[in-house]
């Protein structure tokens, strides 16, 4: 049974934990479901797959590579397309179970709008934007890495949809903190940081890249100071409008979320550790309850923004 302590509101949706399983991790939401011994009362949220417009098929292979602490992928946003996903797969999703947020991606700023505007009729609870995908050569890499252009993706969807926005921010630009505030300015009501950091590897033998698409975003543990770092500026943003942030990069104990949240996290977003252990969630979960209980902390939102930066 989990503590109850552990519920959480993000944009006035109701997380059953603070933990929200990753876009790319777990596919379109039933991935998780086939793990012996998941339970969907580990988690508050799933982000679905990055979606597009129309079908993609993704990058060349490789497409994943191991680095030390870390991963590389460029999966290049293979999916079957918005309207498909719309009507196919979120009906075999059980919404009872957990919140789905929907992940929306794109190669210019009509075609957000347009598959913002096909999930916002839909049970979705909430809506992602991915402006900062590092493994595709057109689209994410430009609008992340730019306040102005940032700003402009999120007003386009924030006109067709009354659903919450959340932003993905990249870690792969000057001033993320001036980021948030533009995307806040025009219309987001939460964000995500950060996203992979983007990244390469080389076949010493071959000399050739080893990832198919030249680059990928970088994941795991070796980009958390980074990610924790972002959280902590995006944070001071944030927290003049009441604006929650997913803290995400690298988290793999429970030890990590609780820094995320002291920095300013109202959720931990759970990723890269999936993939080598399915059921993390139930221990993270089970290490912060634990920690808060040592604290005498009664409410999560006691936790996050708590950073002592006085000496």
């Amino acid at each position: 049974m989990l503590n109850s302590k552990l519920t959480s509101t993000f944009c006035d949706l109701t997380f059953q934990t603070p933990l929200v399983l990753l876009s790319g991790c777990v596919g379109f939401g039933n991935e998780y479901t086939r793990v012996d011994g998941f339970s969907h009362q580990d988690v508050g949220a799933v982000c679905l797959k990055g979606t597009t417009l129309n079908a993609r098929s993704g990058n060349p292979t490789h497409r994943v590579y191991e680095t030390p602490s870390g991963m590389l992928n460029a999966i290049g946003l293979q999916n079957p397309g918005a309207a498909n996903v719309v009507n196919d797969i979120l009906p075999t999703l059980d919404f009872t179970e957990t919140r789905f947020i929907a992940n929306v991606s794109g190669s210019t700023i009509e075609e957000y709008k347009d598959v913002t505007r096909i999930f916002n009729d839909s049970p979705i609870a909430a809506i992602e934007i991915n402006i900062s995908c590092p493994n595709v050569k057109e689209g994410g890499v430009t609008f992340g890495n730019d306040p102005d252009m940032s700003a402009r993706v999120v007003e386009a969807c924030r006109s067709v949809t009354n659903k919450p926005i959340i932003t993905k921010l990249s870690p792969n630009q000057t001033d993320i903190a001036e980021s948030a505030r533009r995307c806040i300015e025009a219309g987001s009501d939460a964000f995500s940081v950060i996203n992979t950091l983007m990244g390469m590897a080389i076949d010493i033998t071959s000399r050739k890249p080893v990832i198919g698409n030249i680059q990928g975003g970088l994941s795991g543990p070796a980009i958390k100071p980074i990610a924790l770092l972002k959280v902590h500026q995006v944070y001071q943003v944030c927290k003049q409008h009441n604006i929650p942030i997913i803290g995400q990069g690298g988290i793999t104990t429970a030890n990590d979320a609780i820094e995320f949240m002291i920095a300013g996290a109202s959720a931990i977003g759970i990723g890269t550790a999936l993939f080598y252990d399915p059921l993390i969630c139930k221990k993270i979960n089970r290490g912060i309850s634990d920690y808060m209980a040592s604290q005498k902390i009664n409410r999560l939102a006691d936790l996050i923004g708590s950073i002592q930066l006085e000496s």
